[in-house]
């Protein structure tokens, strides 16, 4: 589960309070690395000058009593009582203190003809500068000092305020943030309110406005997308609603009329056996149309699943030619397989959109004319067709031919013998293979085409 706020607004006031945070942090710790350093260096240049100073005296002096017997020289020079001085002959004897009492002279490494810097860590921390120089006594080692707990404390009280400070100012951008971006999500508001008001019988209306905001100029498009499809979706609903109440209106009025003639008066044991026969023959229709519609529900589903194996395209085209031989002989057509070459696809989904092809073909394809079956390789993918010779089918209907229950006309529907809904079951199961099937008719035919994408395993036969 996020840490993050669910509110949008929330959660970019927070981001900008971060990011406010880190620079502000930086540039506190800028400002705080700036003062010690600088504080360090006047200390440092402090101390140097003492150094000079003192040497100064003691060339000025004839030995180091006389600068014993003068302490408000070097006293006055020091002028606080964290300031050290030490004045070290060549036996290391401390000749001259001054400063806090109770702090002992540290061991220094030699620093002839120059002055060296060190802090000495410890109860209590010390800058101290040093150096050694010729005298009226000898040798002598100058040490100036300074305590650095003042420093410290002023250091501390230093962060202090600047945490305080970065603290107040995180606090301030979240709070501005948060201001910020209630107003700059306005439009967001305002556009979800726009889209929530469009329920089922308003759906087509869209969204024209985005309030001015480049960003949700996407997001609108999606919307009226998502809008645009969902009309479309609802309309297709509606009239497959209507087409299927139609389609079972037919064979259900045709069973209760002649049942109803039947019972008008007594009818011999023939005439009832007609009857039982003419219903039978409706029951099939009836039958074959909620077989196609429970196939369409399962293949139009996200999660089907399909068993993809090697189909040899020859062998499968044979088998459906030699199992419509019979109605083709009836109709005076010829069936024709040229299609070669191995796809790896559904072989049953497979062989019921080509059975469908093959049946939809010797429905509507000219008497004494042959029914091809072909396949082909092109750049978008690969190809399987069925080309029939007869009338051709307007250019208005091409676009419609496979949305269920549709007919081009009346002279067209067979309805006896066609559901309406053939090949939309094509169309369903060229999807689950994710590809799709097409139409073309002219005066060369009339020929469908199912195309596989071009990612689809095909192997070319090797003879």
């Amino acid at each position: 589960m996020s840490r993050w706020p669910r509110a949008l607004s929330q959660r970019l006031a927070l981001m900008f309070a971060l990011a406010s945070a880190v620079l502000l942090g930086a540039i506190c710790i800028y400002l705080y690395g700036s003062l010690a350093r600088e504080i360090a260096w006047r200390d440092d240049q402090a101390l140097a000058g003492r150094i000079e100073r003192m040497r100064a005296l003691i060339d000025e002096s004839a030995d180091l009593e006389t600068l014993r017997r003068r302490p408000r020289l070097y006293d006055n020079m020091l002028g606080n009582r964290d300031s050290l001085l030490w004045i070290l002959d060549d036996a290391g004897r401390v000749r001259i203190a001054v400063g806090p009492s109770g702090i002992a002279v540290p061991q220094l490494p030699p620093a002839d003809g120059r002055i060296a810097l060190r802090t000495i860590e410890g109860a209590p921390p010390l800058r101290l500068a040093w150096t050694r120089v010729a005298g009226g006594d000898g040798r002598l080692t100058l040490i100036a000092g300074r305590l650095l707990a003042e420093r410290e404390q002023m250091l501390a009280a230093y962060r202090l305020r600047l945490g305080l400070a970065l603290a107040a100012g995180a606090i301030l951008a979240y709070l501005l943030g948060l201001a910020i971006a209630v107003r700059g999500l306005r439009p967001v508001r305002e556009l979800a309110a726009r889209a929530a008001a469009i329920d089922v019988r308003h759906l087509s209306q869209r969204l024209d406005d985005a309030g001015g905001v480049r960003e949700l100029e996407a997001l609108r498009a999606a919307l009226n997308g998502m809008l645009a499809r969902l009309e479309a979706g609802f309309a297709r609903l509606a009239r497959f609603s209507e087409d299927l109440a139609h389609e079972m209106r037919t064979p259900l009025g045709n069973l209760m009329g002649q049942t109803q003639q039947a019972l008008s008066r007594a009818r011999t044991a023939e005439d009832y056996q007609n009857l039982l026969v003419s219903n039978q023959e409706e029951y099939e229709r009836l039958a074959r149309m909620i077989d196609s519609m429970l196939f369409l529900a399962r293949t139009e589903q996200a999660a089907a699943a399909l068993a993809h194996v090697p189909v040899p395209l020859r062998e499968l085209g044979d088998q459906l030619c030699e199992y419509f031989e019979g109605l083709a002989e009836e109709r005076g057509m010829r069936l024709l397989n040229t299609a070669r070459g191995t796809i790896v696809a559904d072989r049953e989904l497979l062989r019921r959109a080509l059975a469908n092809l093959l049946a939809n073909a010797l429905r509507y394809g000219a008497p004494g004319t042959p029914i091809t079956v072909s396949s082909s390789v092109s750049a978008d993918g690969i190809e399987i067709a069925v080309h029939n010779l007869g009338p051709a089918i307007g250019p208005e209907h091409l676009p419609h031919l496979f949305e269920r229950f549709y007919r081009c006309d009346p002279a067209r529907q067979g309805a006896g013998e066609s559901s309406g809904l053939g090949l939309a079951i094509v169309r369903s199961i060229m999807q689950l293979h994710g590809g799709k099937v097409r139409a073309e008719s002219g005066a060369e035919g009339t020929r469908f085409v199912l195309m596989f994408p071009s990612d689809t395993k095909f192997m070319v036969d090797s003879c």
